[in-house]
């Protein structure tokens, strides 16, 4: 660097300069009283701890402790020294910087490395640009983009164009523009071999891949001639100073506004799909640069889409193709999904087309009803999951859940998670109770404690009646009760201990069964498995007519042994109300209580499985109208059957 910038010039720069302009540019901030925050551009956060403050031109984050003026911003996210960093500034502002050796010079004399490299890329952009239009072998180039929908304003937008297939025609025009050999080979924009520099690009429709600022830093080149060397669809920039593919998004700086103000991105595969969303009405779409989606371009759109805790969930979906290639991009996507705060949804079409397909097929309607109809993350991992397992074999469901326990075990939303259970129950014909037991075991596994405390906080939001007993900690028979194929009952769960309170009236009250609108109960009220094989005993005991001194023992024979010491527990443990002074019975309020809260869950449980599986039919490939039917009318049974025990309880 030939001198310093003068004091004066550097002044300028710094007041002309609009820190909340320049910031803006990676991260979208709100205003919070004279501060404006957002999330940190230079560490990872789920809540904004970044402040700049516009008047005094200052940024400082309370997280990671970075802070400065606008240029040593620049500095940071630019990783450029402080003379590059005005010089960029200056650049932008359309200023003619002075040194102190003199003077003024030429605009492109002195500039930093970076700079020269942008420069380079913008002189080649429009090269080849220009030799789209030429006659000659661009015509192959500008067929490819008619067939696909694309006509010349469409490649001017985004700055298509064509690499000469003569092998240094761009390294000559940069030459002849003043950028030495050194500049264009570091740029990746020729290489360097024993006769010299050759154009990197040769014979291929090329795009520019712009940074978030709308600096081109890059080229992706899809082949077109079948005689081209290189045998790889698409080439892209091998990674130089000024281009990471892990650090840009193709698409973003045309997308970045929309991105900001919907908070929404759509990240689709290719270049192609990138320019079809845009054209059908879809603008946050973006693509990668020839490598998969990962943490810093996840952190990249976070920072745009204000995806921060607290706030409502901002929205990111992700296309991929039908076959096996994008089913296992969209899994790896899917492993990433923790990093968001935001709520990941991903768009197959059906026939396996791409946006670009898509539109070429059905029109721009077509690809804003991809978009709009994506499933959750959640979903397409658990359908793509088991699509791996026979289901038809008992092993193969077994299997299956046990696959899938991990994936919902992982859901953020906890309030979420038995809906979930409950879908998945449902894809994979098992119990609700089973998969939620490989839920909890796959929770137990990856997240300690987080079954407790998930419970902890349903409980302070649902508890009703006998509060002092809902805390009870697991009973020894309880914890015998325990196996692989009958899962403890949760003495913490309020509905547990009402199922629980019921079947020691049974068991130590016999003669209360003897009312009819006990036939109104069965097996499946009970949520808990150990309780339900419990009740079963007592229906077939009952059914032998079983005299009231060997009641608990013929409950005990026709109930599984894994329950039996719980049988035992429940028949002799004391109830949490006061007994009948003359009749030495619970009072008909309190058994009736049970009765009918125990009946209302599992109604209020048999609702949801209705609901929930009439919103599959709605997502089902093939609707079933007489299926729908079917639920509609046992919904319509369920509610009133909810609303007669409602009425009888007031």
């Amino acid at each position: 660097m030939a001198g310093l910038i003068k004091s004066e010039d550097l002044a300028a720069v710094k007041e002309r300069s609009s820190i909340e302009d320049v910031v803006s540019e990676h991260v979208t901030l709100r205003r919070s009283g004279a501060r404006l925050v957002g999330l940190c551009p230079f560490h990872d956060e789920k809540s904004p701890s970044f402040g700049i403050n516009p008047g005094a031109g200052f940024f400082h984050c309370f997280g990671c402790g970075e802070g400065g003026d606008v240029i040593s911003f620049v500095q940071k996210i630019e990783h450029l020294s402080f003379t590059e960093a005005v010089e960029r500034l200056a650049q932008k502002l359309g200023m003619e910087l002075r040194y102190e050796d003199g003077g003024s010079r030429p605009r492109d004399e002195g500039l930093g490395r970076r700079s020269r490299l942008v420069e380079a890329h913008r002189v080649a952009q429009e090269f080849y640009g220009e030799a789209l239009l030429a006659p000659g072998q661009a015509r192959t180039a500008r067929d490819f983009m008619r067939a696909r929908g694309f006509d010349g304003k469409v490649a001017k937008h985004f700055g298509v164009g064509f690499a000469p297939r003569g092998g240094e025609d761009l390294v000559r025009h940069l030459r002849a523009k003043g950028f030495s050999d050194d500049e264009i080979v570091t740029g990746g924009l020729a290489g360097r071999g024993s006769r010299g520099l050759y154009d990197r690009f040769r014979g291929r429709l090329v795009w520019p891949i712009r940074d978030i600022t709308g600096d081109t830093v890059g080229f992706g080149a899809r082949r077109l001639f079948d005689d081209d060397r290189i045998e790889a669809k698409y080439l892209n920039t091998s990674e130089t100073p000024i281009y990471k593919k892990s650090s840009v998004l193709y698409g973003l700086d045309l997308a970045k506004k929309q991105i900001a103000s919907q908070r929404t991105a759509v990240v689709v595969e290719g270049y192609t799909d990138v320019m079809a969303c845009h054209l059908a009405g879809v603008d946050t779409a973006v693509a990668t640069c020839g490598t998969a989606f990962g943490s810093d371009h996840i952190k990249m759109l976070r920072r745009l889409m204000r995806d921060e805790a607290g706030l409502a969930p901002a929205k990111v979906v992700f296309t991929f193709d039908g076959d096996a290639a994008g089913q296992k991009a969209a899994m790896r996507a899917f492993a990433d999904d923790q990093k968001w705060s935001s709520q990941s949804f991903v768009a197959v079409e059906r026939s396996g087309k791409d946006p670009c397909e898509l539109r070429q097929a059905e029109g721009d309607p077509a690809v804003q009803a991809l978009v709009e109809d994506a499933v959750p993350m959640f979903e397409f991992a658990v359908r793509t999951t088991i699509k791996r397992f026979d289901l038809a074999t008992a092993e193969g469901r077994i299997q299956a859940v046990r696959a899938v326990a991990p994936i919902v075990a992982a859901i953020r939303d906890r309030s979420l998670q038995p809906e979930y259970v409950r879908e998945v129950s449902g894809l994979l014909g098992l119990e609700v109770e089973q998969v939620a037991t490989e839920v909890s075991r796959a929770g137990a596994l990856t997240v300690p404690d987080t079954a407790s405390d998930h419970r902890r906080g349903r409980d302070q939001g649902t508890r009703r009646d006998h509060d002092d007993h809902d805390d009870l900690e697991p009973t020894a028979a309880e914890q015998a009760g325990a196996s692989a194929s009958m899962p403890m009952p949760d003495p913490r769960d309020p509905v547990t201990q009402a199922e629980r309170q019921l079947l020691q009236v049974m068991l130590q009250f016999p003669t209360v069964l003897a009312a009819p609108t006990w036939d109104l109960l069965t097996p499946e009220a009970f949520a808990a498995p150990a309780h339900r094989a419990i009740f079963e005993g007592v229906v077939a005991a009952r059914a032998d007519d079983t005299r009231a001194a060997a009641w608990v023992g013929a409950v005990s024979a026709a109930a599984p042994a894994v329950v039996t010491g719980l049988v035992s527990e429940l028949a002799v443990a004391p109830l949490p109300t006061r007994m009948d002074a003359l009749t030495g019975l619970p009072s008909s309020r309190y058994v009736t209580e049970l009765f009918d809260r125990v009946r209302t869950v599992a109604l209020r449980r048999r609702v949801d499985d209705a609901l929930s599986e009439m919103r599959r039919l709605d997502h089902a490939e093939s609707p079933d109208p007489a299926r729908s039917r079917q639920l509609a009318l046992t919904l319509q049974s369920l509610q009133t059957e909810l609303a007669q025990i409602k009425e009888s309880m007031t």
